[in-house]
């Protein structure tokens, strides 16, 4: 079989990835780091056109539903004084988290489909993957933060305002937005490294990390390594956090004596679970493991399912179905009623 060899002014290069490190060297002793393409081509879910124009009306609702959904339980728990504690504290930064991970994808391909252009600037390319790594790693710690806050509230009722003081909420808060961009710089700042030859071509409807760096020409075995063991830790340490709160809650539950006891206190933890199920069921398939597993058509469907309907499922799961927010929201739109 013969071996292709790659020559860069009259020197021999092995295969492409050392054509392209050589290249690399010299354009960044003249240029600086730069990468050798301006702009990348989402090819988005399909390239028939009448299943865009499906995909179209079908993300947009979806798009729309999430952005209302989650902006109506910040909205009810901004304004009702009564919802001002540390469970509805954390469902709104949930809420916000929803709606800036759909926005950071669907948007982009909804104009894509609209245009009939795929192209997107290398800078806003990057842009993109930092952000969706952001809001994905947040949702990881804050459903953690909240398995927390719901053992706390099970197994020590009458401490719960003692232990869940302001100060400690306000930092179970901060401490994952400031987590998830140390994640996100951190992969970020190591794809600037690689280099990008003649394809620029994405499988993808938006610009996910595993798939840049499939496309890249560098040696990416860094990347990948980094991208296991970040992405083992962003999801053990939550995960242990929600596997050991709910064991003491169990615990804690089958002491009730009485059957309606016992179905309060598992009513109140009911959606919570629904939505850790769902969201690491398709996380872990996606992001656990090095990109080159991955077959294009999964990392696919797991993107849509945990960066489309999650967010959207999450107001029906997890809040809509509280009276509390159902409470608010009536008195709401009375209000609005009234006033009209």
């Amino acid at each position: 079989m013969a071996v292709t060899k790659w020559y860069y002014i009259g020197v021999p290069c092995g295969d492409k990835k050392t054509l392209c490190s050589f290249l690399q060297i010299n354009r960044n002793m003249h240029q600086g780091n730069q990468t050798s393409i301006s702009e990348f081509l989402l090819l988005g879910l399909s390239n028939e056109t009448e299943k865009q124009n499906l995909l179209y009306v079908l993300f947009l609702g979806m798009y729309l539903v999430t952005v209302v959904g989650n902006g109506l339980i910040i909205l009810a728990i901004g304004l009702d004084s009564y919802l001002h504690t540390p469970m509805y504290l954390f469902l709104a930064n949930l809420s916000f988290a929803d709606i800036s991970s759909i926005s950071t994808s669907v948007p982009k391909m909804l104009m894509n489909i609209q245009t009939k252009r795929q192209s997107i600037s290398y800078e806003s390319c990057i842009t993109q993957m930092y952000f969706s790594i952001v809001f994905v790693v947040i949702d990881n710690f804050l459903l953690g933060v909240m398995a927390y806050d719901r053992f706390v509230a099970i197994c020590h009722p009458l401490n719960y305002t003692t232990i869940m003081q302001p100060r400690l909420c306000i930092l179970l808060t901060i401490i994952p937005w400031v987590l998830s961009n140390i994640v996100a710089l951190t992969h970020t700042l190591l794809l600037l490294e690689l280099c990008f030859c003649d394809n620029n071509t994405l499988s993808h409807f938006f610009c996910d990390l595993a798939s840049l760096l499939k496309l890249s020409c560098s040696d990416t075995m860094i990347n990948e390594l980094v991208l296991f063991i970040v992405g083992l830790s962003v999801i053990t340490f939550p995960f242990a956090l929600i596997l050991f709160s709910y064991i003491c809650i169990v615990r804690a539950v089958l002491i009730i004596s009485s059957t309606e006891g016992k179905w309060k206190a598992f009513s109140t933890c009911a959606s919570h679970l629904t939505v850790v199920l769902l969201f690491y069921g398709t996380i872990v398939g996606v992001y656990f493991f090095p990109s080159s597993t991955h077959p294009d058509d999964r990392d696919k469907i797991g993107a849509v399912l945990f960066t489309v309907v999650t967010p959207m499922m999450n107001p029906f799961i997890y809040s809509l179905r509280n009276k509390d927010i159902k409470g608010t929201l009536r008195k709401l739109i009375n209000r609005k009623t009234s006033c009209l």
